[in-house]
């Protein structure tokens, strides 16, 4: 699912795949806000490339099931290197492939509903969070949880979101 990975690195490049019957309900470049939000607040260069995906439930939970072996729907799943690095060192003219983040749209409207804000907030809350994911933060622990919340939480101020964990 990688965009052109012959692209010069120096910027991050981030594609959003996005079903046309849910082009009018998601603003693309606020998804693309959003991943560089999380790398300027995790005080990483924003370089290489990531794709967003925007999905339906089916298809979320399809791929929960197969990867995660969780039989339900998510709101968001990052797919990339673990731990955000690689051991492959691509050539200076080859930007780095961060990985993909899949969104449910309806899971995604559903929390929008559910804690009072607009969806492109939500989605923007989502794609963050899925891009730290690609960088290597998790929350599986307590002190990993307040690191990446606290990341979490500056990158969506960047973006003018007041978040509350």
């Amino acid at each position: 699912m990688s965009p052109d990975k012959n692209k010069a690195p120096g910027r991050l490049t981030v594609q959003v795949n996005l079903p046309s019957t849910f082009a009018h309900d998601v603003e693309r470049a606020g998804l693309q806000k959003a991943a560089r939000a999380a790398f300027k607040a995790a005080g990483s260069p924003a370089t290489g490339a990531l794709t967003v995906i925007i999905t339906d439930d089916a298809q979320i939970q399809e791929l929960n099931r197969t990867f995660r072996r969780v039989d339900a729907p998510t709101d968001v799943l990052a797919f990339g290197e673990a731990g955000g690095a690689s051991e492959f060192v691509p050539p200076p003219d080859e930007a780095k492939y961060w990985g993909d983040i899949v969104i449910s749209l309806p899971r995604a409207t559903e929390q929008a509903v559910t804690y009072g804000h607009p969806l492109q907030e939500e989605l923007a809350l989502l794609a963050v969070h899925g891009t730290l994911h690609l960088m290597g933060y998790d929350h599986e622990q307590a002190d990993q949880k307040e690191e990446m919340w606290a990341v979490q939480k500056a990158a969506l101020a960047l973006l003018g979101i007041d978040w509350q964990p």
